[in-house]
């Protein structure tokens, strides 16, 4: 009864609007009818997945539309609007668009050397392989260097070495007497070394080595350097030391005879003298950790022979990658002669330069 009674009303209302104009009443019943549609397929479809097409189509012919009707549309207003917005980033872009640059190719020869000195030197980090190409004439950064011995699994240093102690000793007690292999101290006795750094250039001058140092030991080492400030090689404003009782008043008046301000470093505050505390873990962890040392001129001799190394043919971070002495000469990429490898310390250090 109730069904009939809608059904009768929904009738009345079409005729009324009929009467008017046949036409548009015709139009308004196709709008209502596909209007009923959408909302039963709505029930069925929750949300309806839009092609770029439909896309496009939808937003172009909603823009004639009143926002009034937009309710009775499947998409909501947020949606066309963003549409709308896409279509025009898009349309502007397209006037902006610039090819897309392609990364040419690594060369191989610097991925060969990459895995080359990653193999040899399994202590050498990341950045350390980047200084080596650079004096190499093959400049690239250290994520570059990652990239490339990721790609090959080559595992960074530390994990890739394979070194152990007594393999080191192994290859180098037959010359122990003349290149040592590893730290060793007499019961009850140590052995003591005096250097200077130049903070500016990284540059190292070895004082000297002895088991039992006094003050006028280190007097008179200090009065070599001065020697150097006085013919104009070195030059110096400031200088830092502990408050080691070696350090006597004597040792300060050298240098404030040359105008050098002496400052003491405080208390257990290793911070305040990086430079120096940086150069002795280096020296330790290439070196010392790796050899035997059986007394102070086995020390003084492999220390010469590695602050050699250091000055010559070791890159620093802080110089850019370069080294403290005649920098780092990088030939031209047009060099493609072979890369040699130059060994020190019966193979502990590893020096690389293009053959002649």
């Amino acid at each position: 009864m109730l069904a009939s009674l809608l059904y009768s009303i929904a009738r009345l209302l079409v005729d009324l609007l009929s009467v008017r104009d046949r036409e548009q009443a015709e139009l308004q019943a196709e709008v209502l009818v596909l209007r009923h549609q959408l909302r039963v397929l709505q029930r069925h479809v929750r949300r309806p997945r839009w092609r770029p097409g439909d896309r496009m189509v939808l937003a172009t012919i909603i823009e004639r539309l009143q926002k009034r009707r937009w309710s009775a549309l499947l998409p909501s207003p947020e949606t066309i609007l963003r549409w709308h917005r896409e279509l025009v980033r898009r349309k502007w872009a397209a006037f902006g668009k610039r090819p897309r640059r392609v990364r040419p190719p690594m060369d191989p020869e610097v991925v060969d050397l990459i895995l080359r000195l990653a193999r040899e030197n399994p202590r050498w980090g990341y950045r350390r392989i980047q200084g080596e190409l650079l004096k190499l004439g093959r400049p690239c950064s250290h994520v570059t260097v990652r990239k490339v011995m990721r790609s090959h699994r080559v595992p960074p240093a530390p994990r890739r070495s394979t070194r152990t102690w007594r393999s080191s000793f192994a290859s180098t007690l037959r010359t122990c007497w003349r290149l040592t292999s590893s730290p060793w101290r007499r019961r009850g006795s140590a052995v003591f070394m005096l250097f200077f750094i130049e903070v500016s250039s990284r540059r190292v001058h070895l004082g000297g080595v002895s088991g039992h140092p006094t003050g006028q030991w280190v007097t008179q080492h200090a009065r070599n350097l001065v020697w150097q400030f006085q013919d104009g090689i070195l030059s110096a404003t400031h200088l830092l030391h502990e408050r080691d009782s070696k350090f006597c008043d004597a040792f300060d008046e050298v240098f404030r005879a040359e105008r050098v301000k002496v400052v003491r470093l405080p208390f257990r505050a290793p911070r305040a003298n990086a430079f120096a505390e940086r150069w002795v873990g280096t020296v330790r962890r290439e070196a010392l950790d790796h050899l035997l040392i059986f007394g102070p001129r086995q020390l003084e001799r492999v220390l010469q022979e590695f602050i050699d190394h250091y000055h010559t043919a070791r890159p620093h971070q802080g110089l850019g990658q370069r080294t403290p002495i005649r920098g780092t000469q990088v030939p031209s990429k047009s060099d493609n002669s072979q890369v040699i490898r130059i060994d020190r310390l019966g193979g502990l250090l590893h020096e690389y330069a293009r053959a002649a």
